[in-house]
């Protein structure tokens, strides 16, 4: 799979923009604050359907205007299509792909794999388990779109099992029957989900450890398990065993919505005894075994987007990333970095296909270019 342009209107700081991306690198040069990492974000829109970052489409528009319109440019195997994605104001997103709108948006997941890393993915390791779950979803999704829509599924009964659950605590009164039935229709997508995340956690294990010894070049093992109350018995069994704690907290507490992964190195949790550098090299393990992955699945490379990853690797860690990058076969890649020497380094280890733009204040400008 391949993009070979992509055009943005009124989205984020960008009014009218059209870039032309190379089959091999294309980079994106350019001061914080300036609208490279945007440029990206368009790219993972077209392709999931959404902002990266979980903003609301309200607040991706341009800050002039109360729309935005994206349209990219993709060779998919061996066709050209098209993916088109309009925001308006008091109207539903449409999505559109070879001129066709989706029914569903979920339709469109999977059908564009992507991957973006960016600086502030270290959250993976540090923050709440949502985030984690989060990746889960994102992988699995991009994968089998029918696990998308048995979680879709889950996550609107669990929302309505919830309210029913707060509205019982508002009104002082309790109906186990009427809960129950939410808990039998919970019963089936939650099992699918879980056996989904189960049965992809083991190759995936091993793909993280081999990357993390090639990217650190160091020999300390690290890992990462999935974690699951599920693994104890079926969701209907353990919903009976927190009936109590649900009706006083008001809120479903068993289920894969409280599903984690536990990541360690050398056996100790990674988020207290790791490294910045050792936290910088398993978050980039860990997207790199996801994109690995899903290019072995989905028998074509994701577009891979790296948000300013080498900032903050020392020149040692840098060198392995850049080497493995060269190594593997990663398919089209986009870059953005602050620092032009820097930048110029890696289009020279990365041959001669790639496409260089400067980025200013929501402009971008060709600079060279080699293919």
């Amino acid at each position: 799979m391949q993009l070979d342009s992509f055009i943005l209107t009124n989205f984020k700081n960008y009014s009218f923009q059209q870039i032309d991306c190379s089959p091999g690198l294309t980079c994106f040069i350019g001061r914080n604050g300036m609208g490279k990492t945007n440029l990206l974000d368009a790219i993972y829109y077209l392709c999931m359907g959404k902002s990266y970052f979980n903003l609301p489409d309200s607040l991706v528009a341009n800050h002039d205007s109360d729309f935005f319109r994206l349209e990219g440019h993709f060779l998919r195997e061996g066709r050209k299509e098209e993916v088109v994605a309009k925001v308006m104001p008091r109207r539903k997103k449409a999505l559109e792909r070879n001129g066709v709108p989706y029914n569903r948006l979920s339709e469109h997941v999977g059908l564009f794999p992507v991957v973006m890393i960016a600086p502030d993915d270290t959250n993976l390791a540090t923050e709440g388990s949502e985030i984690r779950r989060r990746f889960l979803d994102n992988t699995l999704s991009q994968l089998d779109n029918q696990y998308l829509q048995h979680l879709i599924r889950y996550n609107k009964l669990l929302q309505q099992r919830n309210a029913l659950l707060k509205k019982f605590g508002e009104e002082g009164r309790y109906n186990p029957t009427l809960l129950e039935t939410y808990s039998r229709q919970m019963a089936g997508p939650a099992t699918a989900i879980y056996q989904s995340r189960r049965d992809f956690m083991e190759p995936f294990r091993e793909v993280l450890r081999r990357l993390y010894q090639s990217i650190s070049g160091e020999a300390e093992e690290v890992d990462c398990r999935y974690t699951s109350k599920m693994e104890q018995g079926p969701l209907e069994v353990l919903m009976q065993e927190a009936a109590e704690k649900d009706r006083i907290l008001q809120r479903t507490t068993a289920g894969p919505h409280k599903d984690d992964l536990d990541f360690t190195i050398r056996g100790y949790p990674l988020k207290r005894f790791a490294s910045q550098g050792q936290l910088k090299s398993f978050i980039l393990s860990l997207k790199l075994a996801q994109y690995r992955l899903l290019a072995e699945q989905k028998k074509m490379p994701p577009l891979l987007l790296l948000d300013d990853i080498f900032d903050k690797l020392d020149g040692e860690r840098a060198t392995h990333l850049l080497e493995l990058l060269l190594q593997e076969d990663f398919g089209q890649a986009f870059i953005t970095d602050t620092d032009e020497q820097r930048l110029e380094a890696i289009i020279q280890k990365f041959g001669h296909r790639y496409l260089k733009y400067s980025i200013e204040g929501g402009r971008a400008s060709k600079m060279s270019s080699h293919e």
